[in-house]
């Protein structure tokens, strides 16, 4: 009883946060999951675990307070050893280690002083290379121990000294994994196009480097709401082996389940046949997911609600994810909007029995959200409630083809405009002509110098032909 209470009152204390809630077990294997990944994404993961999933609570913190103390991070120790003091504070993992916390401060601190007297005596001795490799090294370090800000400010400093296209590409990399921890999105889609630029030394590299970069890219759209972006970058990964050597981001498990939700999300039927059932290279990821693959399936083939039953079942699963987690209500809502209006489309009038039979839970009435889809312009119909109906809304055939030769008069004319104007200027000799290149002795490299000579070159044979005269 006394560990219900505490995980009572630490869930409270979550909720009165703002934080999200997942009380029921998820279908993952906690072991199994945290196993696809390395890197600081670890204890992200298992961190968020043990705030929002009641039955995976106790054991996400105590994996969580073992991966902070394989680390240099003393803060991240700080922040689990918090929740599992709310949460369970009877297990062994509630004590603070004031010993290896101490002792971890201190060999930051002498690391740091190590590194910066290094970094001094390359910028003494004035080789790029060892420069470069300073400012890496000490840059990776503020990273292991949490200090981003000056992990990224560092890294940075990279950039003057970076030689070659690898070189480049590693300054982007490091300063990409600062901004994911930072959800600095919009960092991350500029860095991630100079990654690309520079990784195009070969055809090889190029397609290694692109996976790395839709990866990245398309954790960023999902970042900013842009899930029909996020879905063509997911799609577009490549090689699944590739992508398994960035488990510090995402896995290849995690890519499967983020592009087909947010293709469903955001692409119509042939996009969905074409883009991810019938793609050479996501139908591996897809093998990793079978779920998401027969959800999307039933969508294609208008099983609608049994596309919708399959995803809720995982609904658990994806809300903890650390990406997805703000954006499973967003998605699945709009998935829902589409397989309400794509059932509704081939009818004239559909009675609203059947619509709850489809779509509503057990005892609920979906009249609600039907109106407010009607509200929002997602589905054309309206209901008539005295015979409890949901009758479509036909369009105006006439009033349409009126408005689209009103259209093509306007474009037409603004096109006109824009020639008669263009033949105005042409006429008026105000057009803007670039210069002409000089011939012989690189004179064209200067506007007019060119004309100048020949100009002079023709005076002179005037001159010397009226002499001769």
């Amino acid at each position: 009883m006394a560990a219900e209470q505490h995980l009572l009152a630490y869930f409270t204390a979550m909720d009165n946060q703002g934080g999200i809630i997942v009380k029921d077990a998820p279908k993952l294997d906690l072991e199994m999951y945290i196993s696809n990944y390395r890197g600081r994404t670890r204890f992200e993961r298992l961190l968020l675990m043990g705030q929002c999933s009641v039955p995976l609570c106790v054991d996400a913190l105590k994996a969580a307070i073992v991966e902070a103390k394989r680390g240099k991070d003393t803060q991240r120790y700080r922040d689990a050893w918090e929740c599992i003091c709310l949460a369970a504070p009877d297990e062994p993992e509630a004590r603070w280690d004031e010993a290896w916390f101490a002792a971890t401060e201190k060999g930051s601190k002498a690391e740091t002083h190590r590194l910066e007297a290094e970094l001094k005596g390359y910028k003494n001795n004035l080789v790029k290379e060892s420069i470069r490799i300073g400012h890496r090294d000490l840059g990776e370090h503020f990273e292991s121990i949490g200090n981003l800000n000056a992990a990224a400010d560092t890294y940075i400093k990279m950039r003057p000294d970076a030689s070659t296209q690898y070189h480049i590409l590693d300054v982007s990399k490091h300063v990409i994994s600062i901004m994911l921890q930072k959800r600095d999105w919009a960092g991350v889609l500029a860095n991630a196009n100079k990654a690309l630029t520079a990784g195009m030394g070969g055809d090889d590299n190029h397609a290694t480097e692109q996976t790395y970069q839709k990866m990245v890219c398309g954790l960023a759209h999902l970042g900013s709401d842009k899930y029909y972006d996020a879905a063509r970058c997911f799609l577009e990964t490549g090689d699944l082996a590739v992508c398994q050597r960035h488990n510090d981001i995402a896995s290849p498990n995690d890519i499967a389940t983020y592009g087909g939700l947010l293709a469903l999300a955001s692409m119509d039927r042939v996009e969905l046949q074409s883009r991810v059932l019938d793609s050479s290279t996501f139908r591996n990821y897809l093998e990793l997911e079978p779920h998401i693959r027969k959800a999307v399936s039933m969508f294609v083939n208008g099983r609608y609600s049994s596309c919708l039953e399959i995803l809720e079942s995982y609904r658990n699963d994806y809300l903890l994810d650390i990406y997805l987690q703000k954006h499973v209500t967003a998605v699945y809502s709009k998935i829902r909007s589409k397989c309400i209006v794509q059932y509704f489309l081939p009818f004239s009038c559909v009675t609203l029995d059947s619509m709850n039979a489809a779509f509503a839970k057990p005892g609920e009435s979906l009249e609600a959200e039907l109106i407010s889809m009607i509200k929002s312009g997602a589905l054309n119909a309206r209901i008539n409630t005295i015979d409890k109906i949901l009758v479509a809304v036909s369009t105006n055939a006439r009033i349409a083809m009126q408005t689209k030769a009103l259209e093509a008069a306007k474009n037409y004319e603004k096109e006109a405009i824009e020639r008669i104007r263009r033949m105005s200027i042409t006429a008026a000799n105000l057009e803007v002509k670039p210069p002409h290149k000089g011939a012989g002795g690189g004179a064209g490299s200067l506007p007019g110098v060119g004309e100048i000579w020949q100009e002079d070159a023709r005076r002179s044979a005037n001159s010397g032909d009226t002499a001769m005269t």
